[in-house]
Parts: C-alpha cells; structure tokens; sequence
C-alpha cells in the first residue's frame, strides 16, 4: 500500500536521509504569485461571454485580454507566457469573435504536432459546444478521414493542422480550398519556440508560400503566435513569418510554488570522476514518488533512455496483473497509443509517465506533480518548458534536475542560478540555406507561376527560376515562369530534417504477420537501426534482424537480453570555400563551408545494470555524404609534441568545447559536432572543426564564430575548477590514466584563448 504523501513532506524527508541529502547540490524553492486580471472586452460576443462563465471563467488573465484587442485591431502579435498560463484562449477568443461577426471568416491553427493540433481540437469543440452557435473546426491531416476532407475544405470555420501537412496537403492543391483562402483572417502558430533550426527553416517557406497563396485570392490574414519563452521572440516570428509584429510579454496568470533539487549522482570512480548513472539515479527518484503516489514525469534525452527506463520501472509493478500505471511515451509511437497515454495521465491511471521532449509541448495531460529531468535538456527554454509540466496554475511543483557526468551537465548542476537566473536563449532559423530555400521555391512555383518581376518573401529569385528553367523543371513565356516537371515537388521536401525520408521500424515477431510499430529518421538510423541493434518500444527489447537501407525498412523481433547498444560514427572533413577568417599570431579563426562523409563504424553492447562493454560488431551501412557550415580553429603545433601526445589532447578540448556551445546558443548537444584533426587536409595543421549537423547548415557555427571568447573563457575555467585528476567525462571526457593529459589539454585551451583576446 502506497503512503500518500505531500511534496513538501517528501523534500523534507530526503533532506533527513543520509543517502539522498549527499547527493542534493541544491534545493531552490521559487513561490508562487497570483494572477492579474482584466475585464471582459465590451463588445465581447454573448454567446463567448456565456461559454467562458460556464468555464467558472468571469475575467480574463491581462495578457488575454491584450491579445484580444490587438488582434481585432488587424495587428499580428506574439505572446510569450509560461506553461499553462491560459495561452490558447489569446487565439480562440478573436477569432471566434470575428467569426461569429462575419460567418465567412476562416482561420488556419498551425501546430508542430499532429497530436498537439487533436488535443487543441477537444478543447476547442468544448468552449464552441458551450457557446451554442455553429462554428465548424476540424483537424486535417494524415490521418483525416477522406469523406471529411471535402467537408472541411468546404465548410471549415477554422482549420487546424500541422507544417507538414500545410506543406504538402494544402498548398500544392490551393484550388480545392478558395473559401478558406478568399476569407483567411487569421494564421494561428502555436509553439513558436519549436520552430528553430532546419524545422523553422523549413517552416519560414512554408508561411511565405501561404501569404503568397493568400495574396494572390485577396486575403491578407493576421498571424498570432504564441510561444513559451525564448530570448528573441519578436524576431523568430518576424523572420518566421516575414510580417511585423507585437509582443506580449507580461503574463497575468497565477504560478504555484515551485521546488527545484539540482541532484548529483554519486561518484563510484574517484580518480576518473566517473559518477553513477543518471538513468539508474533518475529510476531510484521516480520509484520514491511512485511509493509516494506522486504523479510524476520523466523526461530522458533519447529514445533508448526512455525505454531503459520505461524497462525498470515497470519492475515495480510486475507482480500486479495488467497493470498500466507506468508508460512511455516518444515519437515513433503509434498516434492511438500516444492518445491513451494522453488520456491516462488525465484521469490518473497512469502514474509515471517516461517522455523524450515530445510531452515539452501544450498537449494537456492533467496535473501533474513532479518532473525529473534526467540530464539537462540542451537548453533553459526547454527546461522550463518540462518543469511546468509538474503542478500547473496554482499547484505545489517538486522539478529535480539529475545530472549526468557530462562537463555541461556538471556546470549546471553546481551553478543553479545559470538555469534558473538566466533568460532563455535565441532560437535561429536560416530560411537564406540555399537547399532550404530552392526546395520551396520549386514548391512555390508549382503552386502558382512567377512573373518575370516578382519577389517570393524577401528574396530576389529570378536568378534562380532561371536556374531551373535551365535544369528543366520551369519553362518561361513572355511574362512568367510556369511549372513544367512531371514531379510533385512537395513529396520530395521532408521538413523535420534537410535529407532523406523515415525509416520504417517492422515487427516480425508474429509468425502469421508482420506490423508497423514506428519510424525513425535515417541519420539516427545509422547509429539505432543497424543489424544487431536492440531497438526498445515501450519496455520491450527489439533485436534489428535486417535494414534494407535502399527500401529503408528495418526488420526487427521481440528479444529478451540484458544489454543496449551504443554505436559510432568516424568523420571525415574538407574546407570547401572559407566565407570569413580572423588571423593571429599563432591562430587563425575561419567561417565557410565544409563538405562531410559520416561513417557508422562499430557498435557495441552495454550491460543494462552495470553499464560495461560485454561485446561488439561492425556495422555495414554506407556512407551519407553532407555540405554545411562550419566554424575552424587552427594552430601552430607546440614544440616537442608528438602526434599521439597531439591527438588525445585535442580529443579532449573539442568534447569540452562542445559541451559549452549550448550554453552560447539554442540548440541540442547534437545539433553542433566538434571534430580534431590533428593535421587538417585545408592547411596541414592541427585545427578544430565546428559544424552544423544539417545539410545546408543553419547558422548555429556562424554563430560560434561570434562567440568563440567567452566559450573558450568558460571551458577553460570549467576545466580548471574539475576536482578529477587526470580528466574525466566531466570535463574533457574519459582519459586513460595519465598524470598530463588534462594540463595538455588546458594548454591547448590557453594557447587559442590567449591568442584571440
């Protein structure tokens, strides 16, 4: 029988506890504050009026009420509140409002998931169910139903979808949909946030391609975007959706109190500085909260680490007949699978919940208590966002960050105040990549002919529409480019990623069939979809028995082994055309692009409890080939080094390097590789290269370039203050036991450091 208890009592009970209270770097209450109100607007329709009170709702929070008057005075605007702060309602409101005012408006909601735009929908229905009036709002997207989809291109009041399908299933067949973009009003953009990188690129095109859609059928819609909170928000939607924009950036709704624990696992290695596993620290948590009836989230880095712990947890309850309470959750999940999940942390069968970032966003799952964060998720912005999973508007909240032993993990956990004192990062979008940007340009001509004068967005493109006149795919008359490929351009552009389509996950296990059971993107694929890779689903161990890398399908069955494995990639790098450079006396700093050959090389099996190496293989893909950016550091070699002395130095400064790049711009560990050669094939010497993990790259290592001081400063100074010996994964990664090997690598540090002040 479990024994209720309270977040307050638990915190002071591990605060009491020998082995836990050693291991809490931290504890940070925040407290919570009321909410600041406004008055209903005096032309607010009645029957909104009437939906709202029914609500229990008789003011509106400030902010929307703000949202309100600027949208019905035709401004487009963008509201940055917290979590569960009431944001949809900034949206709903003017638009129901002018719909009800004129019942040939429509609307468009954009959201970044399929599941978020169905979650939005139920809610939505609610306030129009209570309203009484006849407003029609329909999801459209795969999985719309095709006797639905004439009704919803006729008769739809406000449409909601996602990018991928706007992309391809709406705006290649603008003709079947006259009424809505003859009457657009507004374009809702839900999770601006989300929208960076190669995904926001993308996105970029996709809204410049609607306006021009819209202009051409007389429309001229307001956007309203609404986002968590990022550091440029007013420039992401400028950029986004090339229009000018309000902010709003106060928010009126009450938070509750707030108990961060910033807890570090215990170090088993002393000499190496090698600490317990996250994941097994972030098990032993989440079992005291289970214990506890505290219903919590988890949110792991990867798709492996939620199933690993999806796997363990549901130790606690195996002896207890179909029992659910314990799930996880990630993309790659079945759409009716996600929503049972959704649907059983609202009613509180499910307990515990095991998320990659896919539960960051607003799709609602009741009110949750406790968030743990197994390692930091790459940015402030995301964090907040899993923090305000856990107690919602007034609720108590227990947030406990769990470090892992990487050097940007352990600089958080010590410095709490960088988490919670600090305003979240930049989101950078590129919609200037040139693959990004003739993609949709080919897309954007197949919609509808260029004239031989026009702009598209804010580019100047008849260069290129006669660059691909002279590819074949346009054909120009007197006045205009029109579209002459038998190809549906659309198909061939994947926005999630700048190459290659999913690779489709199928289980063999049954003997009478075989079924679907997910899909991956096929650079993750090279490292997790191998032969002989354990792919975990829901607690279950997968072995992959084949991966047709031409069809991408990867043939997998139910296996039970008490191992995971872990894969390597080997690159190689050449300077194709170098854009800027900076020289000193000893360094030279460059910006260009570079061209890149990713290789899977071997992977190897580690043992579930004890995280060592018990065996591994090769792996037999071939080569992806990639162009992007790149930032690149070079150097004269210190005298009397050898090249071994070399290599294991500059190994170790770029896995520091990289681990602080993230803490200068918003993006994922991953997002940015740092690659050593010890003598580069550009100039022949040693250099650092850091590149953008995209074709086309996105701006992230120009970035770099800008910042490349204080990321060296503070890398240096985390290097310094590592209490290991000889180095460690906490600073410049694992090292064999050798007395110099940290000093060289702080040289090396110094060396680029002192040369560029």
């Amino acid at each position: 029988m479990k024994k209720k208890r309270t977040i307050d009592e638990l915190v002071r009970e591990w605060q009491e506890d020998e082995e836990i209270k050693q291991n809490i770097a931290h504890i940070v209450t925040m407290e919570g504050r009321e909410g600041q109100y406004a008055d209903f607007p005096e032309h607010l329709h009645p029957s909104i009026k009437k939906a709202l009170q029914e609500r229990g709702i008789k003011k509106l929070y400030t902010h929307q009420r703000q949202a309100f008057d600027l949208a019905l005075a035709g401004k487009s605007f963008t509201a940055i509140t917290p979590t569960a702060s009431g944001k949809s309602l900034c949206y709903h409101l003017p638009v129901l409002q002018k719909i009800l005012e004129d019942p040939s408006s429509r609307a468009i909601y954009l959201f970044p998931t399929k599941a978020l735009a169905q979650d939005q929908k139920t809610d939505l229905n609610h306030l129009i169910d209570a309203m009484d009036e006849e407003i029609y709002s329909y999801t459209y997207d795969g999985d719309t139903a095709p006797n639905i989809r004439q009704k919803v291109r006729k008769a739809g009041h406000i449409v909601m979808t996602n990018p991928d399908m706007l992309h391809s299933g709406i705006l290649p067949h603008h003709t079947k949909w006259v009424s809505l973009f003859e009457n657009l009003k507004f374009i809702v953009i839900d999770e601006l946030h989300t929208y960076k990188g190669v995904f926001g690129s993308h996105v970029a095109h996709v809204l410049r391609r609607l306006l021009r859609i819209c202009h051409f059928y007389g429309s001229n819609p307001v956007f309203i975007c609404t986002s968590a909170t990022i550091k440029n928000p007013k420039e992401l939607a400028e950029k986004l959706t090339n229009t000018k924009h309000e902010l709003i950036s106060q928010s009126g709704a009450p938070v509750g109190k707030k108990t961060f624990i910033f807890y570090n696992p215990p170090i088993i290695h002393t000499t190496f500085g090698v600490r317990k596993s996250s994941i097994l620290e972030a098990r032993d948590l989440a079992a005291k909260l289970y214990q506890a009836g505290i219903q919590t989230i988890v949110f792991a880095k990867s798709r492996v680490s939620v199933e690993r712990l999806v796997t363990y947890l549901k130790q606690l309850t195996k002896n207890k007949i179909a029992d659910e309470s314990i799930q996880g959750y990630r993309g790659g999940y079945l759409p009716s699978e996600r929503r049972q999940i959704e649907k059983g942390l609202r009613d509180g069968t499910i307990q515990i919940v095991v998320s990659t970032n896919a539960l960051e966003l607003g799709v609602d799952i009741g009110q949750l208590q406790a968030c743990i964060m197994t390692g930091y998720p790459g940015n402030i912005a995301s964090a907040w966002q899993q923090a305000g999973r856990a107690g919602r508007r007034q609720d108590s909240a227990l947030v406990i960050y769990v470090a892992n032993s990487t050097a940007l993990d352990q600089y958080v956990v010590n410095h709490p105040d960088y988490l919670l004192g600090n305003a979240p990062e930049e989101a950078l979008i590129n919609p200037d990549n040139i693959l990004i940007l003739m993609s949709h340009l080919k897309c954007a001509s197949f919609e509808l002919p260029f004239s031989t004068n026009e702009t598209y967005g804010e580019f100047e493109v008849q260069e290129l529409l006669e660059y691909l006149q002279e590819e074949g795919v346009l054909v120009k008359t007197n006045a205009h480019y029109y579209w002459m490929s038998d190809r549906f351009p659309a198909h061939d552009v994947n926005l999630r990623s700048a190459a290659g389509e999913n690779v489709v996950i199928i289980d063999q296990t049954i003997p009478a069939g075989t079924k679907v059971i997910g899909e991956m993107d096929t650079y993750s694929a090279m490292t997790l979809l191998h032969e002989e890779a354990i792919y975990l689903h829901q607690g279950v161990q997968y072995q992959v028995e084949k991966l047709d890398w031409e069809e991408k399908k990867a043939y997998v069955r139910e296996v039970d082994v008490n191992y995971y494995t872990d894969a390597n990639l080997a690159v190689e790098l050449k300077v194709l055309s170098e854009d800027k450079s900076a020289m000193y006396q000893n360094v030279t700093v460059s910006y260009g692009d570079v061209s890149l050959v990713a290789i899977p090389t071997i992977f190897k099996k580690i043992h579930m409890t004890t995280l060592d190496n018990i065996g591994s293989g090769k792996i037999h893909i071939p080569p992806m080939e990639m162009h992007t950016n790149a930032t690149w550091i070079s150097f004269d070699l210190p005298e009397n080094w050898s090249e071994e002395m070399l290599t294991d130095a500059l190994t170790g400064a770029a896995y520091a390097i990289g681990s602080f790049i993230p803490l200068y711009i918003q993006c994922d560990r991953n997002d940015v590789t740092v690659v050593p050669q010890v003598k580069s094939v550009h100039n022949e010497k040693p250099t650092l290269f850091i590149y953008d993990s995209y074709p086309g790259g996105i701006g992230l290592s120009e970035k770099v370039y800008d910042l490349l001081v204080p990321i060296l400063e503070l890398t240096i100074e985390h290097v310094l203050s590592c209490p290991c010996e000889y180095g460690c994964p906490s600073c410049i990664g694992a090292q064999d036991n050798l007395s110099d090997g940290k000093s060289r690598v702080l040289k090396i540090l110094k060396i680029l450091f002192n040369e560029m002040m």
